[in-house]
């Protein structure tokens, strides 16, 4: 085979690889950036870098964009010798990166997919060995690389995928996730996602204790413990899992009232419909639509709905919220952590009926006042068919490819006139 055909068919295969992966990675981030924000914030407490905390959002924002341009680019053939340059650039620094995160696991995963795809992060590493090698090649053969575009149409490639992720981020940022890759999805039945099946495999695991006695440190197993003598020091217990067992979609949905009663039950249980007003952290919620989320309030009351503010704030931030807002309803704790996978907005409000999730919303999606009693009537009468996303979705697959299409066209044509007209004699040639 020819030498120059097998380079060629190498570029092309690589630059396919690292287009597509790129392309998935930056759009699933964008999909879900408030996900990147605090896999970022993760990465920052993990290696002490806390003054960088304020820069999460922008990371996040920006990592996709940088993500997906690199991957159109590589892909369409626009700025091949650039785009291959970064994405080998990328790869040069997570590949290490991802070694470091294997070895010594400061976070559990590296979120290089989101919530989308989740991998250990021995596989990330892998991954990024075979994206390294490819990119690699694909630099090395760049000139190779077939372009669907003439270098005039390159820039408009470029910005024009940048702009474009850039606001299909921020719409997913003011909004709620296009897809929602987490486990609270609408549709979901949270009470069936907990549970575990009676014939469900159970996790093996072994267990052993580090003691120390006169300086010098010793493994115990379990059935070894040095229970009676007390000349052992307790240092540190291990746990290794030999086999996992089952484990459900959602392992961590508590309520606890203020009472600290625990009201999961009754509100996965009830058939008439409960509005859950969901804060994290009621001091960094947004009061700006707070007089629709009272209105909420006021329907759920005069429909003998439940309702109420699941937070994870402290006493004094819920006195706070209160003065602030003039809020009526009753709060309930759960998690932060939890709050914050069920829904990306804080404040929002989801609507449960039976333990199904029927809607969510962010704060800026609300209805108006005046049409929330049409608006939850239909939730809660399940009449909502079609699903809003499905609509949200071909907008913006259809935003972003008809420009490229039709620039594509343009390019293509005025190309095909410039080397026609090059090609007709002229009497100077003629002589």
């Amino acid at each position: 085979m020819d030498k120059e055909l097998v380079k060629q068919i190498l570029a092309r295969i690589s630059a396919v690889c690292v287009g597509v992966v790129f392309v998935f990675s930056g759009l699933v981030k964008a999909i879900d950036p408030m996900g990147g924000v605090h896999k970022f914030h993760d990465y920052f407490v993990a290696f002490g870098l806390d003054w960088l905390h304020q820069f999460e959002l922008l990371f996040s924002l920006q990592l996709s964009a940088v993500e997906f341009t690199i991957g159109v680019c590589l892909l369409l053939g626009a700025y091949r010798g650039y785009s291959s340059f970064f994405a080998l650039l990328v790869m040069l620094f997570m590949t290490p990166l991802t070694l470091y995160l294997a070895i010594f696991n400061p976070v559990s995963d590296c979120g290089c997919f989101g919530d989308a795809v989740i991998i250990t992060n021995w596989q990330t590493f892998f991954k990024n060995i075979f994206l390294l090698a490819a990119a690699f090649t694909a630099f090395s053969y760049r000139k190779k690389l077939h372009s669907f575009y003439t270098f005039k149409a390159y820039w408009f490639v470029a910005l024009f995928s940048y702009l474009f992720v850039n606001g299909f981020t921020y719409s997913n940022y003011t909004k709620l996730p296009i897809i929602d890759f987490r486990p609270y999805k609408v549709g979901v039945n949270i009470a069936e996602a907990m549970h575990i099946p009676h014939d469900a495999p159970v996790a093996e695991e072994r267990y052993s204790f580090i003691m120390e006695k006169d300086g010098v440190q010793k493994t115990f197993a379990l059935e070894d413990y040095p229970q009676d003598d007390t000349t052992w020091t307790f240092v540190e217990q291990k746990i290794e899992v030999i086999k996992p067992g089952y484990i459900p979609a959602i392992t961590d949905f508590s309520i606890v009232d203020a009472q600290e009663d625990d009201i999961t039950e009754q509100i996965l249980q009830d058939t008439v419909g409960v509005f859950l007003f969901i804060s994290p952290s009621l001091a960094e919620a947004s009061d700006s639509e707070i007089e629709r989320y009272n209105a909420v309030y006021d329907y759920a009351q005069a429909e003998g709905n439940q309702f109420y503010c699941l937070t994870a704030s402290s006493e004094n931030e819920i006195k706070e919220w209160i003065n602030n807002t003039g809020a009526e309803y009753p709060f309930a704790f759960t998690d932060k952590i939890t709050l914050k996978t069920i829904i990306r907005s804080n404040p929002g409000l989801v609507l449960l009926k039976g333990g199904t999730i029927l809607k969510k919303w962010a704060h800026q999606q609300l209805p108006e006042e005046n049409l929330i009693e049409a608006t939850m009537s239909r939730y809660l009468n399940h009449e909502v068919v079609k699903k809003e996303e499905d609509g949200r979705m071909m907008n913006n697959i259809l935003t972003f490819t008809i420009p490229l299409l039709l620039i594509w066209i343009y390019d293509y044509l005025k190309h095909k006139r410039r080397r026609k007209k090059e090609d007709v004699p002229t009497a100077e040639n003629i002589q």
